[in-house]
């Protein structure tokens, strides 16, 4: 997630400027934010979630920050102590204010956030007028850190809203079912691959450098697993079993009493779960989500087959094209991601949920650490985390693509992450 000029390539689509992409993401971030209410930005349900007015000032701090301060002659920061609210976790720019107390700030107000944004803006309209290289790039980085953010609203708010017992809608939409697909399995041979960024287009550091790796022949399913299918394993004991959890994994079950994803709830023995559209039935064709790694990697075990490495989901995602299944009604994008119907003979890899890999995060061979305050933006959680491949619902359609790298501990689960199976093929 951060940027090296040996590793991070500017990218300007020729069918829009800097300075239009500039406007429609910023745009795109404060749209999110029309469903809510000033109580709703203002609310911290726990250390990972953070408020919505936090989001909309600090990709704002962003710019201000890394573009504004060091490149515009004569620019004069809106707040003083902006600096010290809105930093996330940059030991470079200084001391702030510690993440899990960002919910107990009632000032500064919604009002006040957007006024800081609207600064930001002017002065960031003035810099892109004439931005040089260094600018552009830079200017890269801060849209697609927003892009970022822009997902993180949508699932911090819906633990925010989750979290009511009224289980309030985000959205007012009635969702389209839907439709059964068979499962399938994408067959790869084994032998040398490459993986990693390469090429113009836009990639954080950690997507680089490009390298090969040997993988043995492997199968891995042409979609997510479902709902019903989850339902299954569920059924048959999958959160009483312990033999099919890793140790950490029936530790924190049984300490947390998970019997479900997060947001189910079984109503009068009909399984119920809150969407970003409010509570409605769990729908079975959908695609399962709100897992932890654990929960993945039981599912996976219970059904004899495995997670894939992130590897092995590359490869096999760099055969197709970025077209995702976005019909997990409730849950999708409301910035352009459709409920597209599954087309015949395609492979979903891309869109529906975050998969969980059996992956760890760590660097690439020959990867370094880029030198200043944004080298803190990826290398230095390269430490007990999991890596995740695909994009999600939430995900901005443009942000997407075969090389990402996300990464969670492996008990979290309010992001939209999900699983799919892999299989060895014997030699």
């Amino acid at each position: 997630m951060a940027s090296n000029p040996s590793s991070i390539n500017r990218t300007t689509s020729t069918a829009e400027t800097l300075p239009e992409r500039y406007r429609r993401i910023r745009a795109a971030t404060e749209s999110l934010c029309a469903p809510l209410s000033a109580e709703d930005m203002c609310i911290q349900t726990m250390d990972d979630v953070s408020p919505g007015k936090w989001h909309l000032a600090h990709t704002s701090w962003f710019f201000e920050t890394v573009l504004l301060k060091p490149h515009l002659h004569g620019y004069t920061e809106f707040h003083p102590q902006y600096a010290y609210l809105f930093n996330s976790y940059y030991e470079t720019f200084g001391e702030r204010h510690a993440r899990p107390y960002r919910g107990i700030l009632s000032r500064p107000s919604v009002e006040d956030i957007y006024a800081y944004r609207a600064h930001v803006d002017e002065h960031m309209e003035r810099l892109l007028d004439r931005a040089d290289n260094e600018v552009t790039r830079l200017t890269d980085i801060g849209l697609n850190h927003e892009q970022q953010h822009q997902e993180l609203m949508l699932t911090d708010i819906k633990h925010v809203l989750g979290s009511n017992p009224l289980w309030p809608a985000y959205i007012e939409q009635t969702p389209e079912p839907g439709e059964p697909l068979l499962m399938g399995w994408l067959e790869e041979p084994e032998g040398i691959r490459e993986i990693g960024h390469t090429g113009e287009a836009f990639a954080y550091d950690n997507e680089t450098p490009r390298h090969r790796v040997w993988l043995d022949a492997y199968a891995i399913a042409d979609r997510p697993i479902t709902n019903a299918e989850y339902l299954e394993f569920m059924a048959d004991g999958g959160y009483t079993t312990a033999t099919l959890w890793l140790s950490d994994a029936w530790d924190v079950v049984q300490r947390e009493q998970w019997q479900a994803p997060l947001y189910w709830q079984n109503r009068d023995d009909q399984w119920w779960h809150y969407t970003l559209q409010g509570a409605r039935p769990v729908q079975p064709h959908e695609p399962v989500t709100h897992l932890s790694f654990y929960e993945a990697d039981a599912y996976a075990r219970w059904a004899g087959a495995r997670l894939p490495t992130e590897a092995e989901w590359e490869v096999a995602a760099s055969e197709h094209a970025i077209v995702g299944d976005f019909v997990e009604a409730g849950r999708h994008h409301p910035q352009g991601l459709s409920n597209q119907a599954p087309g015949s003979g395609s492979a979903f890899l891309f869109g529906g949920v975050w998969e969980w890999t059996a992956s760890a995060y760590s660097p690439y061979p020959g990867y370094q650490t880029p030198e200043g305050a944004l080298g803190e933006y990826n290398a230095k959680f390269m430490c007990n985390q999991l890596i995740l491949r695909g994009g999600s619902c939430a995900t901005p359609q443009d942000h997407i693509r075969a090389t990402y790298r996300n990464f969670f501990y492996p008990q979290q689960r309010w992001q939209f992450t999900g699983l799919r199976l892999a299989r060895d093929l014997s030699r």
